[in-house]
């Protein structure tokens, strides 16, 4: 494996960035923020750099009266958000020091969070999504022996470069447990945290289906906007997406149902439902990646209609799709809604992924191993 745990896929694009303004990344815990951040002090570097935890109570006081470290160029802010003034403290930092001084503040689901709720620093940063490893991260010609392994390990770079299930099994266990009962917490005013917990347990079941509310809200007895509540919550927090049905004047497209998917697929236990959650979350990874450095809307979707004809993914950039993805886990048996959706969309190129070694075209749609889509389409 060719993974270097300090050179993530968006560090090129944020060192480019720290030249002109400061530069936000958020993203899952232990995503590997902080590492990314630290990438920028090696040892070469460290003489004009400075990392500043507000973790550490020795540099708390300083902070907060806006004194930094001398004759540095990087100051990198950790947690900064933890902070309940930390917006008008880096705003104050930034407009009084940015012409000698760049920037980079990191954070969990709370600075995307608190981001969103404000605009006193709009203008003056850019905000990038870390995602967890992917395939053309780990490697750069990725093989099936790549797909299996993020099969089994998911792409946080703790279960996945210790490649073993003793310390996936206990990270697992660990971090949802820290998602529920510490960053639940500190984002949300939530009483039935412990019902949350159940919740949180009962996605992986659901991945990849329509997610019914009502079914949960029957399982965990509470009200319908109860659970849609605890559901947008532990999406703020990183825990979990949902995509929305692509809408044609063509197609009788289902309005109202969602797809839900975990980040950390590795969690899924059925085979298909898991390699789909992966494809979700690679397809994800790369409209997020698109928005950070080139700044076009992306949105993922599915396609679905009430004749129950579907198609897995779509990617579209402007509203516009660009292309439609199908998963697989057999290597033949072509999906028959390509050919009707087609006929009646804008969508250009329908592919098929799957985890075999085949690669072929069939009625003009082709069909190809997993690795092999994500390197020729340079997925980050």
């Amino acid at each position: 494996m060719e993974t270097n745990s300090l050179d993530r896929y968006i560090s090129k694009s944020v060192k480019s960035d720290l030249e002109r303004k400061m530069v936000f990344v958020g993203g899952p815990r232990q995503v590997g923020k902080t590492t990314l951040a630290l990438s920028f002090l090696r040892p070469s570097t460290t003489d004009n750099s400075a990392f500043l935890s507000w973790g550490d109570a020795t540099v708390r006081p300083d902070l907060v009266r806006g004194i930094l470290p001398r004759n540095k160029h990087l100051i990198v802010l950790d947690e900064i958000h933890k902070y309940s003034r930390w917006r008008n403290l880096v705003k104050g930092l930034y407009d009084t020091r940015s012409d000698e001084v760049s920037f980079l503040i990191t954070g969990s689901a709370r600075l995307d969070h608190y981001r969103r709720g404000g605009d006193s620093l709009q203008g003056r940063y850019h905000y990038y999504r870390l995602h967890p490893f992917s395939l053309c991260e780990v490697n750069s010609q990725p093989t099936r022996a790549d797909v299996d392994m993020l099969m089994q390990f998911g792409g946080f770079p703790e279960p996945l470069l210790s490649n073993s299930t003793t310390v996936w099994v206990r990270w697992h266990r660990e971090r949802n447990s820290r998602v529920v009962y510490e960053d639940l917490r500190d984002l949300e005013n939530v009483r039935q945290v412990d019902l949350v917990e159940v919740l949180l347990e009962a996605l992986p079941e659901r991945v990849g289906s329509p997610l019914s509310v009502r079914n949960l809200r029957e399982d965990l007895l509470v009200a319908h906007e109860t659970v849609e509540r605890w559901i947008t919550i532990l999406e703020n927090l990183y825990a979990c997406f949902r995509i929305s049905p692509f809408k044609s004047p063509s197609i009788r497209a289902v309005k109202k149902e969602k797809k839900l998917y975990l980040w950390d697929w590795s969690q899924v236990p059925d085979k298909g439902s898991r390699f789909e959650n992966m494809v979700a979350c690679q397809l994800l990874k790369y409209c997020h990646y698109i928005e950070d450095t080139e700044g076009f809307r992306m949105d993922l979707q599915f396609i679905r209609d009430t004749d129950l004809r579907e198609v897995e993914f779509v990617v579209l950039r402007n509203r516009e799709p660009l292309f439609a993805v199908e998963c697989k886990t057999g290597e033949r048996g072509l999906n028959p809604a390509f050919n009707y959706f087609k006929q009646r969309t804008t969508i250009p190129k329908f592919y098929q992924v799957h985890l075999g070694t085949k690669d072929y075209v069939i009625n003009g749609h082709r069909v190809l191993p997993f690795h092999t889509f994500c390197r020729e389409l340079q997925l980050p």
